[in-house]
């Protein structure tokens, strides 16, 4: 039985958490919110909308006391990325692996969190970008940015109002992934010539669209998710996936594209256009 501590319980880790208990593998053993938040010391049955179930959430202040009660397989972070810049250095000293969900790095927080993972022998999976339709659209982006080379590429993408990155992590992630095949083709390029509209209205979960235009026509691949279930259901994954791992991991590893890509190919008896492909879009690429 998997034990996982959860930080961060805004919409979206209130419904990991309620996914988690539906799980037979795995189990809730702590729960953690800011240290000012009005959620601390509430049974997290209450804040999702159960029975309670004994769990008192705690603030992250107390973060390496909870570890040492709790002992935790796995941490799942959907906080803020202050917050989890200083519970991931907690928690990989101590060697446990973690789950961030968290957005808003920038580059060099990016390679803080990365280091951590290799220099304390721990698993972490970065995973801005959790759900695996999201991951399928930048793998058909890149593959569009190589076939189509000379056309033009903008992001647009739509989120809630309560949501604070702007862009998103995923339309910046989609942006590099675009960046990636100009770069493979010989183009001087960086994601930051991209263009990005952003907009932040009302409830929208996330919507996130690339269109790509030519002199003569135009294509459309977008994502849109309905429910936070679809991340909830990421998550766990996620969480199957970094049990006994070490090293630095994001989404496109624990849904093992790559691998998918590979034995469509090797069906077909075409190993040289795998090995070519796999080049080209690698999802992951460090």
């Amino acid at each position: 039985m998997l034990k996982v501590c959860l930080i961060g319980l805004g919409k979206t880790g209130r419904e990991i958490a309620k996914m988690i208990f539906n799980q037979r593998n795995m189990k809730i053993v702590a729960a953690m919110c800011s240290p000012g938040s009005l959620k601390k010391h509430i049974d997290l049955g209450e804040v999702i909308g159960i029975q309670e179930i004994g769990i008192k959430i705690e603030g992250t202040n107390k973060l390496e006391e909870m570890l040492i009660l709790c002992r935790p397989d796995v941490v799942v972070d959907f906080s803020t990325p202050e917050a989890t810049l200083k519970n991931s250095r907690i928690i990989s000293q101590m060697g446990i692996n973690m789950i961030i969900g968290t957005t808003g790095f920038s580059e060099v927080d990016l390679d803080r969190i990365r280091n951590l993972a290799y220099r304390n022998h721990t698993g972490i999976v970065y995973a801005p970008n959790i759900t695996l339709g999201v991951n399928v659209m930048m793998i058909l982006t890149k593959l569009a940015s190589i076939l189509l080379n000379n056309y033009d590429f903008q992001i647009s993408e739509i989120h809630h109002r309560e949501k604070k990155d702007i862009p998103s992590g995923t339309a910046l992630k989609i942006a590099n992934e675009i960046k990636d095949g100009l770069v493979y083709l010989g183009k001087d390029i960086s994601e930051e010539n991209i263009p990005i509209n952003s907009v932040r209205a009302g409830g929208v979960v996330g919507k996130h669209e690339v269109m790509i235009v030519g002199e003569n026509d135009r294509i459309t691949i977008s994502h849109e998710s309905f429910s936070r279930k679809v991340f909830a259901s990421g998550a766990i994954h996620a969480i199957n996936f970094i049990q006994d791992k070490i090293g630095f991991y994001e989404m496109s590893d624990v849904l093992s594209l790559s691998k998918i890509i590979k034995d469509l190919y090797a069906q077909e008896n075409n190993f040289d256009a795998y090995n070519n492909l796999e080049n080209l879009i690698a999802a992951d690429i460090q």
